[in-house]
């Protein structure tokens, strides 16, 4: 777990196999990062505040770039956060997203699987983003959301590489099977 000497990791967070922290930057108590599978890296002089959650997945490694503060309750998982990127209160970035350059995702918004928001982008609060580009929907859409989750075949299949066709126990039985079988190869 490199750790940059000039950073500082409160002794309440939880830095898990492949984390890599830059320079300056400050890991706040009861954040997680998990690297299951794939790595965890955090730029220079970030702040990860506390009980975010941070993963990095085999398929979707997680990125965050320089200058970047992740807010409390804050869920990323395999993703891209470039440069100068605010993430507020319990925001939501998800598998193979991607926010551009100085974008914000507000309090307890959320840039769904694939979604690309752009440079200088805003998801508002409680508010979805979909779709690359991104199209950003009020949580009262979820019709229109699904719809661009299915542009990337929904994310039972994004992220588990499950039948996108099958009954959803069907999914969930053959998605487990797979994420039970990775974790045990971290987590034994």
């Amino acid at each position: 777990m490199p750790v940059d000497p000039t950073a500082w990791v409160a002794p309440s967070a939880v830095l898990s196999g492949e984390v890599t922290i830059g320079a300056h930057s400050r890991v706040l108590h009861g954040a997680v990062l998990t690297a299951d599978g794939g790595p965890v890296t955090v730029g220079e002089r970030c702040v990860v505040m506390e009980q975010a959650v941070l993963r990095g997945t085999r398929d979707h490694p997680l990125t965050i770039g320089t200058h970047v503060l992740v807010g409390p309750h804050a869920y990323l998982s395999g993703c891209a956060v470039e440069d100068e990127v605010f993430i507020a209160t319990g925001a939501m970035i998800f598998n193979g997203a991607s926010l551009g350059r100085a974008s914000t995702v507000a309090l307890g918004g959320a840039v769904h699987i694939g979604c690309a928001l752009p440079a200088a982008g805003w998801v508002p609060i409680g508010w979805v983003a979909v779709g690359d580009p991104a199209r950003i929907y009020p949580p009262g859409e979820s019709q229109t959301i699904r719809d661009g989750l299915s542009e990337v075949g929904g994310f039972m299949q994004y992220v588990f590489g499950v039948d996108a066709g099958a009954d959803r126990g069907a999914q969930m039985r053959a998605a487990m099977e797979k994420y039970t079988r990775g974790l045990a190869k971290l987590y034994r």
